[in-house]
Parts: structure tokens; sequence; C-alpha cells
């Protein structure tokens, strides 16, 4: 019986998870041997495969996505629509992520060792006004070659736009980004085989490395986040197929597993960013220009699966600690967070970035930090698989909005005429 690749990618995870635990548990030796010439390998074969066809999927697919909407006002309207869904789901993110963690009370067990906290230190975030100033790039070539997200959609999005003012003049040029784009994602078809091997490599390292030591310390604040993205993905993004794209959430989740397992996979929504994009213009139906603008802006701002971890990770903290967090400071949490989700786009490790960002500004130690750094890494599997979604279920609604506007738009047409 021939496997689809998403079958593939399953048994490759369940596999991956089994033979890390079975060499973190009976052969640390064979692991040590085997991680940095076998399973370390392979995944990072698998990412760097996959990343190296990141920045010019991102650019082309904003510049086609931006001329393919045509009108600037049209423009406008899906930016506002699907920056305001980023923030307003983050927003409810992170609350969801306090409310379980009080709920529950991860950081109020027993035996905690602080330990693992002591000589944690993380890097500083640029401010959120300064990264917002930096979005304009003074040189695109050099915001390529970095990988500054943000400003290579900037750039693009320029470039967009003067490809739908100019019309005529510049159809050759428009003709080769869109046959870029078509190669690209014949690459992403070839690459694609090679994801149940990394797949398998990433996961195999991740767990033996950590084993069930880390789970054993801090199950309950794994737990927590786990509950906390589970309950974000079905509540908030399955409302938001349901109620505003009017599609069944169950049929979206399962359709859009593919992207999903990848993502779990890679722990990065850059990376799974061509196969998001991929399965929602195949799968979902979503329409090109939209799937093409509103995903990798997606892959770039929103924050979600790292906002729950923030809110359970600052309650867990301040538990550990002792320090009781007031009204005001909850909602300096949910703020910070928010506007960090755009802010540090783009800045090297992210998530536990903006998590120094939100316990400085409620004044817990960011040595608390290390108290969740060693599962973190499986946790952000989970994390980028729910990030992905939010991605999908908003260009989803988007898409389907603007049928319906069409539509209307057209029916007002005839009706006049």
């Amino acid at each position: 019986m021939k496997l689809n690749l998403t079958t593939k990618i399953i048994l490759a995870l369940i596999l991956g998870a089994i033979v890390g635990l079975l060499l973190n548990l009976f052969a640390k030796d064979w692991f040590d041997v085997l991680d940095p010439y076998l399973l370390t390998p392979l995944g990072q074969i698998f990412l760097n495969l996959i990343s190296m066809l990141v920045v010019p999927i991102v650019f082309l697919s904003i510049v086609l996505g931006t001329a393919g909407l045509g009108d600037p006002k049209k423009l406008g309207r899906i930016g506002v629509k699907a920056v305001s869904f980023f923030l307003i789901t983050t927003c409810i993110a992170i609350v969801i992520g306090l409310l379980m963690a009080y709920a529950i009370d991860p950081g109020m067990v027993e035996g905690i060792d602080k330990s693992q906290a002591e000589g944690y230190k993380t890097e500083d975030a640029p401010p959120v006004g300064e990264t917002l100033l930096n979005i304009i790039p003074k040189n695109p070539i050099a915001s390529m070659s970095e990988g500054n997200m943000l400003q290579i959609i900037a750039f693009a999005i320029f470039v967009g736009l003067g490809l739908t003012a100019l019309g005529d003049k510049t159809k050759g040029i428009l003709k080769l980004f869109e046959q870029g784009n078509d190669l690209m994602m014949y690459l992403v078809g070839i690459v694609m085989k090679f994801a149940p091997y990394g797949t398998f490599g990433l996961l195999a390292s991740a767990i033996g490395s950590q084993g069930l030591s880390a789970l054993k310390a801090m199950w309950l604040y794994f737990v927590v986040v786990l509950l906390g993205l589970i309950v974000h993905g079905a509540v908030t993004y399955g409302s938001a197929v349901g109620f505003l794209a009017k599609k069944n959430p169950i049929w979206f989740f399962k359709t859009f597993s593919p992207a999903m397992s990848v993502a779990f996979g890679t722990s990065s929504s850059n990376a799974t960013l061509p196969v998001s994009m991929e399965v929602a213009q195949d799968k979902l139906k979503v329409s090109k220009s939209v799937s093409s603008f509103v995903q990798p802006l997606g892959a770039t701002i929103n924050m979600d699966g790292t906002a729950i971890m923030q809110g359970v990770a600052t309650v867990f903290i301040a538990q550990v600690y002792g320090i009781d967090l007031t009204l005001e400071q909850l909602v300096t949490v949910v703020l910070t967070a928010v506007l960090a989700s755009i802010g540090t786009a783009g800045v090297p490790g992210v998530g536990l970035i903006m998590l120094a960002m939100v316990l400085n500004s409620v004044g817990l130690p960011v040595e608390g930090i290390g108290l969740i750094l060693g599962i973190d890494r499986l946790l952000d599997m989970a994390r980028t698989a729910i990030n992905i979604s939010g991605d999908a279920a908003c260009a989803l609604y988007i898409s389907e909005s603007e049928k319906k506007r069409t539509i209307k738009e057209q029916r007002g047409e005839s009706a006049r005429s």
C-alpha cells in the first residue's frame, strides 16, 4: 500500500519519539554517537533545504499577492483585516494561557528545582518602536541575505504596488515573478519528499537529549501549555472558521493537517510556509492572491502559540518564586505580549526574547526562563502547528469574505445596468 506524505510524516514522528526515548533510557552512549552523525544531520539537512526556499518564496508570494489584489484600497482592506485578526487572536491566546495557569497552578507543585534557572541570560530585545521604524529596509538585498522577514515583506509590497500601477509596461517582469514562484513550488515538492526523514531526525534528537527527566520535572507546566494550545486551536480558530469563513472547523483541521504535521516537525512557521501556502491554496481553496499576502505576513507576526506559553510561563515563574501578580500586572502582561508579537518579529529566539520582555514588564526574574528551557523545544513544535493554523484560518476567512464582496459588487453593477 502506497502511503501519502502526511501518513509518512506522522509515522516518522511516532518512530522518532520511540527511538529517541529508547536511546535516552537504555542506550545513552549509542545516542551520543548517533546524534551528531545521523539524527542531527538528518534534521538539519531538511531544515536547510526548506529554509533555502523561504526568502525567495516570501518575496515572490508577497509581490504576486499584492499585484494580484490590484486595487490599493483592496490591499489596505485585507491588510487591516489580517493584522486585526492576528492581534485579537494573540490577545485571546495570552488570556487563555493566564486563565488555564491560574486554574491549574503549575508553579505550586513541590520539588521544582530552581537551580535550573541559575546563570540563565537572555539577549536584550530591541524596543518595539525601533523595530517598527526599521520595517522599511535601507538595503533590500541585505534584508534578504539576513532573512529579515518584516523588511522583505515591506519591500515586496512596494514592488507589487509598482507592478500594479505600471500595468502593461511591466507584464514581462510580472510573468517572470510568476514563473519564479512556479519554480519555487516545484522545488518545495522535491524537498518535501525528504520531510519524513528530517522529521524523524529532529524528533529523535529532541527526545533523545531530553528524555523523560525534563517532562517529569515540568510535566504540569507542559500539560497546561498543551491544553491551552488545544483550546485556542479548537475554540478560537474553530470559531473563526465556523462563524467568519462559514466553513466546517473539522474539515479545516483535517484538510490542513499535512502542513500542521510539517510545522510540528520543524518548529518553524517560516520553514513551513511553502507547505502551508500550498495546502491552503490547493486543499482549502483559499484564493492565491489572499494566501500569498496573508500567510507570509502571519508567519512573521502571528505569535498565538508563543502568547499562550508566555501567559502560562509568567504565572508559573511567579508561583515558583512566590510572587503574587496584581490585576494591573496581568493587564500589562497581555498588552506587552500583544505589542511584542509584532515588535520582535524576525529576531532570533523570538519566543524566549518575548517572554523576557513580558517578565521584565512586571518585575519577575528573567532567570526563571531557565526553568522551562528543558522542554521548550518540545512545546515549540506544538506552538508552531497552532501558529500556522491561525495563519490559514485568517487567510480562509479573508478569502471567503472577499468572494462574497465581489459577488455583491457584481450584483450591484448588473442591477444598475
